[in-house]
């Protein structure tokens, strides 16, 4: 069976009846499902999930109890657990949604487009053949990072950030409109932005390799790699690599110039 025609057992959880309902119409009225189930809450739902199979859950995050992050990181310690869609009213949760492994974000109310799209996505991840299954394409899910300032919400592209500074539980971006924080690991980060063309150079610090203007030597023989916002500093055990990376896109850019 190619993909394209498997149809899917999902799992809708919702501690709100209304949007529970929505949320089943319109994945009822979705090709690709072949059944929907409904829970109420996470605890139900996870006992549910316990004893049955689903191939996907369609999670809300803001629940009584435990909530839907806290039950997508129980569900993440399965053996064959669910792909994961969340859908909420609020975007400020969504990167720790991808950070645990989540497919797809919808916001409320859910669109049939979106919901066809997560389902595109699903059904990737769960093809006929385990051995063939693919990740989610983290890094265009990570393309863009939101960040709270003074009850707004600003989303900082990945293309404006020159490098990246662990700030504890934080992570602060640097750009030419200023610094800003996410609450998110560092090791995560470089996870999702490492295929995009960024490096970790310091235990501390995630640089773009476009954004390397020179490397320099410091007063104390330390390696610092310079950007129009500052040095970022290297350590001994990343200067072979940054160094080959560079060269590697300098060869790379020479041969699309021919």
């Amino acid at each position: 069976m190619r993909n394209a025609e498997r149809r899917l057992r999902v799992l809708a959880v919702d501690d709100v009846p209304s949007a529970l309902a929505d949320l089943t119409r319109v994945l009822g009225n979705a090709p690709e499902i072949a059944e929907v189930v409904t829970a109420g809450d996470a605890l139900a739902a996870l006992k549910r999930i316990q004893n049955e199979h689903f191939d996907a859950v369609f999670l809300d995050i803001s629940m009584p109890g435990l909530n839907g992050l806290e039950l997508a990181g129980l569900l993440a310690k399965l053996s064959e657990p669910p792909v994961i869609v969340f859908v909420t009213a609020h975007d400020r949760h969504a990167v720790t949604a991808f950070g645990i492994g989540a497919v797809d974000y919808l916001l409320k109310p859910v669109r049939a487009e979106r919901v066809s799209a997560a389902l595109g996505k699903v059904l990737r991840m769960l093809p006929h053949d385990p051995a063939t299954a693919v990740s989610p394409d983290l890094t265009d899910a990570m393309s863009a990072l939101p960040v709270d300032s003074g009850g707004r919400t600003r989303y900082i592209r990945r293309s404006e950030v020159k490098f990246v500074e662990a700030q504890g539980d934080y992570v602060k971006l640097h750009t030419a409109s200023g610094a800003h924080l996410v609450r998110m690991p560092m090791s995560r980060l470089e996870e999702y932005w490492e295929p995009a063309g960024f490096l970790r150079v310091h235990r501390g610090f995630l640089v773009a390799l476009d954004a390397i203007r020179e490397l320099r030597t410091d007063s104390v023989h330390g390696l610092q790699a310079h950007t129009d916002l500052g040095d970022v500093p290297v350590s001994r055990r990343h200067v072979r690599e940054l160094r080959q990376r560079l060269l590697n896109s300098a060869r790379h850019t020479e041969a699309q110039r021919r």
